[in-house]
């Protein structure tokens, strides 16, 4: 493993030094490809020589203590080494952490898609408290959200709605959400007060830069028509309503929330771009899980990954099995507590994969 590390601190001050280089300097592509490779090697190399430093202060407190020294010092010192060795120790785990295999997607931004699936009104409802959800967690991530298409219903729900969020690492976070929602509540147009169940489906897409997925003019139909919604002077009379399909996959994309045909056209693109992204990874994973027969962490939209029972004020992650009652808190986008068990969850599973193939 400190080879390894070795040759990473190598490798980051050799970015180092080129990107002080005119040359690089000035060409665009490549400063941008050292600067983002450095930018990935910063908190491993960070780690790694905190962890150098802390174990030669350990190095130095072990030889003090071979000197001679009174009782008060030496009680001193080996305080200072006790502090020391579980600094150390914190250090190496998180070394191995930061050198499990990454996913190439975490620091994107994330395009979500989320629709109300069974349970009618009920589960239009509930797209938008998970909708508002999402929006309240980007908030307080500093994160910047934009909705790219929506099917308002009268209610307040959402039959669908398509919004990117825009941040560092917004897709490394977002992404566990991906699957089937449940809920658990009495309807607020249920008069005899019986619990109904509904659901939610929600789809996370990695937002695919141009050069990851090649999509030509001639692949994609491109269709215009009037926008529809809750009102408003370009609602049926201007053909601003975009409809995308990508005839290879067949593939489709529509997109008016904005009055312009244009942009309109521009946010359709970026949905369509890492729909056909995600489809050919999700490809490409089926094939490697079919050769590795691994059933983890296969991203299966239709598996119903968490319920919200509104009585209880409960939410439970059936993935890990995680269950905590604060529905309220949640459903106002203090999520962190789910997330981070379900990423110390997967980093375990990685972990104990990666020992596997070493041992």
């Amino acid at each position: 493993m400190f080879d390894r590390l070795q040759t990473l601190e190598d490798r980051y001050d050799r970015l180092n030094e080129m990107l002080s280089d005119p040359d690089i300097i000035n060409d665009t592509t490549k400063l941008r490809e050292y600067s983002k490779e450095q930018s990935d090697l910063q908190a491993t190399v960070d780690a790694y020589r905190e962890y150098k430093d802390v174990s030669a202060q350990l190095s130095d407190a072990k030889t003090m203590l071979d000197d001679k020294m009174d009782a008060d010092m030496r009680e001193m010192v080996k305080e200072e080494l006790n502090e020391l060795e579980d600094r150390r120790e914190q250090l190496e785990e998180r070394l191995h952490m930061l050198l499990l295999p990454k996913d190439p997607n975490d620091d994107k931004n994330v395009i979500m898609e989320v629709r109300g699936a069974a349970g009618g009104d009920e589960a239009a409802l509930f797209a938008g408290d998970l909708y508002r959800m999402y929006s309240r967690y980007a908030e307080a991530n500093g994160w910047k959200v934009q909705v790219m298409d929506a099917s308002p219903t009268g209610l307040g729900g959402f039959k669908e709605v398509v919004f990117m969020i825009t941040g560092k690492g917004a897709y490394s976070r977002m992404k566990y959400e991906n699957g089937a929602h449940r809920v658990q509540r009495v309807p607020e147009t249920e008069s005899g007060g019986r619990i109904h169940t509904s659901t939610a489906t929600v789809a996370c897409l990695a937002e695919a830069e141009e050069v990851e997925v090649e999509i030509h003019d001639n692949d994609i139909r491109v269709d215009t028509y009037a926008s529809s919604g809750a009102g408003g002077q370009s609602v049926n009379t201007t053909m601003s309503a975009v409809r995308l399909t990508h005839l290879p996959t067949g593939t489709v994309v529509t997109c008016q929330d904005e009055k312009s045909q244009i942009k309109n056209k521009e946010s359709a693109m970026k949905v369509l771009r890492a729909r056909v992204y995600d489809k050919f990874q999700q490809e490409a994973q089926a094939e490697y899980d079919a050769v590795r027969k691994s059933a983890v962490g296969t991203g299966d939209r239709s598996e119903r990954i968490r319920t919200y029972n509104f009585p209880q004020n409960r939410v439970t992650d059936h993935r890990i099995g995680l269950t905590i009652q604060k529905l309220d808190q949640i459903l106002q986008g203090k999520m962190d507590e789910i997330i981070d068990a379900l990423i110390v969850e997967e980093q375990s599973a990685k972990m104990e994969s990666l020992n596997e193939q070493q041992g």
